[in-house]
């Protein structure tokens, strides 16, 4: 089985990175095939042209290439920062330009595209693992919880992934090294419970 894994975090030594890290590990010791994509170190171009636009226009090769990935994965994990309560810009820019028309979803016949799509992901379960610095209490008496919204009502229930799960660790600034450890273990927890090791 493969499982799409998506990092976006510019820092090298941020705890995305570790986060997503002990991801592909965990996968791999329970015997998953792992395609694995740092956005920020394969230079993704978040800017979707006009001309990606349409149902079965032509693409870049290398958007094809993650369009045919995320099309054919039986699990996705995304690992991403809190930002502004919203994705990094070059991982929104991934969901323009990859979760599309014809790959992700599509409006049945006679729909004009203000129905509501079809999901076409192969995936079964979808992971969020986010990381913030806003408490929890404020953040959800503030802001509300717009990650959970974004991934989970307008992403993937609208793309036919049944299973969605998203953790959020923080405050990470102010964090441990020994909280840090606690939640790299639940991070494995987690992977292992929604991908069981293969037979």
């Amino acid at each position: 089985m493969h499982i799409s894994v998506i990092l976006a975090h510019p820092n090298l030594n941020s705890f995305n990175h570790v986060i997503a890290q002990t991801v592909v590990n965990t996968l791999k010791v329970n015997q998953y095939t792992v395609w694995f994509h740092d956005l920020y170190a394969e230079g993704f171009d978040p800017i979707l042209p006009y001309e990606e636009f349409p149902k079965g226009a032509p693409l870049p090769a290398n958007i094809q290439h993650y369009c045919d990935e995320i099309a054919t994965a039986d699990g996705i994990v995304i690992v991403h920062p809190n930002w502004w309560g919203q994705p990094p810009a070059v991982l929104k820019g991934w969901v323009d330009r990859v979760i599309r028309p014809g790959v992700a979803y599509k409006f049945l016949e006679g729909d004009g595209g203000e129905g509501v799509p079809v999901g076409l992901l192969k995936a079964k379960v979808a992971l969020i693992f986010n990381t913030a610095n806003t408490p929890e209490r404020r953040e959800n008496e503030v802001f509300g919880d717009p990650l959970q919204l974004l991934w989970k009502n307008c992403i993937f229930d609208l793309c036919g992934v049944p299973v969605f799960y998203r953790k959020m660790y923080r405050v990470i600034v102010t964090s441990t090294i020994e909280e840090r450890q606690a939640w790299l273990a639940d991070v494995q927890a987690i992977v292992r419970s929604y991908f069981v090791k293969n037979a």
